[in-house]
């Protein structure tokens, strides 16, 4: 038996990265997995990954920094499975640029695509989750911004510090129906978006200041939401879990590169 048998799980930015490894592995813990992908091709890709490997899942194409297309979403998902469990947020949208340089159409995407939909997927969802036995509200967070801040990336930073106060915040309001609200902080991620966008140079730097040695599995990030959304963290709520490998324990020259 799986940890997840039975359950119904939206993941945002389910195509590539942090979203692709985490469904992999709702899936093969027995979740019946929608992935939400703005993309078809990646998003197909882990659809026929998963179901290759017996699991279960549907792909559903949408732009999740939009009101409705949330609540489409979310729409679709009750009406094609009579309900919802588990919905994790990790969609996300950076683009670089310091607090005089950067574009507000920038500002506005990476507040529309990453905060945003914590407050529409769970408003929308609410109903089902209420029903629910196994009621999760899960968000991809990052150690930049409630851990560490770098120049460049303070817009991105702010918006993660949005969805701690998010998590704290709504894990007390949703206590009551049973909801628990958690999310995990990645660190330098090892996924092919990574090693694509950053050099080698770069990412030897951000290894090294790993005090654990390597960069982090997507696989790792995964587990950890295995164990929020599985009975084992059933009482725990309002939380937020680093995974980066000791890097925000300290150091001078750490930078974090993490990827939905």
């Amino acid at each position: 038996m799986g940890r997840l048998d039975g359950r119904i799980a939206i993941i945002t930015g389910a195509g590539k990265g942090i979203g692709r490894a985490t469904a992999l592995r709702f899936a093969e813990e027995g979740a019946t997995v929608v992935l939400a992908a703005r993309s078809e091709a990646p998003g197909q890709g882990v659809l026929d990954e998963i179901t290759a490997a017996g699991g279960k899942a549907v792909l559903d194409v949408v732009d999740v920094g939009h009101r409705e297309t949330c609540r489409a979403l979310v729409e679709r998902t009750a009406e094609r499975f009579g309900g919802i469990d588990i919905i994790l947020h990790n969609a996300a949208y950076t683009e670089g640029g310091r607090i005089d340089t950067v574009e507000d159409k920038f500002l506005q995407l990476t507040f529309d695509v990453g905060l945003m939909p914590c407050f529409w997927l769970t408003a929308d969802a609410l109903p089902w989750l209420k029903k629910s036995k196994f009621p999760r509200i899960l968000l991809t967070s990052s150690v930049m911004g409630p851990k560490w801040v770098q120049p460049g990336r303070t817009h991105y930073a702010t918006m993660k510090c949005g969805m701690t106060g998010f998590v704290r915040s709504a894990a007390i309001e949703l206590a009551a129906y049973g909801i628990t609200v958690n999310a995990v902080e990645p660190g330098t991620t090892m996924t092919d978006s990574v090693e694509r966008l950053v050099s080698p140079e770069f990412l030897k730097e951000l290894i090294a200041d790993i005090p654990l040695g390597r960069g982090i599995k997507g696989s790792e990030i995964a587990n950890a939401f295995i164990y929020f959304a599985s009975d084992d963290g059933a009482m725990t709520t309002g939380q937020t879990l680093a995974v980066d490998g000791g890097s925000s324990l300290g150091s001078d020259k750490f930078m974090a590169f993490d990827d939905h």
